[in-house]
């Protein structure tokens, strides 16, 4: 929806698509990632989430980092170059003049179809 837009670009940023789940020296879940409650991350781990956001952000599409390494590294934070001074999106990326067909695709499900299950749902949920 956004393909065509100057001022607006949506990317998707897959650097947590395949990470696993940090380990610590005994082969242990590292619960330093981790709050209490050991689902929620811990300030080291949305540190290093911000860090792999961030980083995805630069790469461009197409070779972006699909993981997160949990090194608790600050020099793997990438910066803007001169080369590249900008976020990376579709268009600066190089594929809005590719080949690439992204295919604009009609939803396969009308809009109203999903106001009618939300009220039902809200209906069954009341009863």
């Amino acid at each position: 929806r956004y393909e065509e837009r100057e001022d607006f670009a949506v990317v998707m940023q897959p650097f947590f698509r395949n990470t696993l789940l940090p380990l610590d020296s005994n082969g242990k879940p590292d619960l330093s990632f981790f709050a209490a409650d050991c689902f929620h991350f811990s300030v080291r781990g949305y540190a290093e989430m911000a860090m792999a956001l961030w980083n995805n952000m630069l790469e461009p599409v197409g070779e972006k980092q699909t993981y997160n390494n949990f090194t608790h590294d600050r020099s793997k934070l990438k910066c803007p170059n001169p080369e590249k001074p900008f976020i990376s999106t579709l268009r600066n990326s190089g594929f809005r003049n590719s080949d690439l067909n992204l295919g604009k695709t009609k939803s396969s499900v009308p809009y109203w179809a999903v106001i009618v299950a939300a009220v039902a749902g809200v209906l069954a949920g009341s009863l």
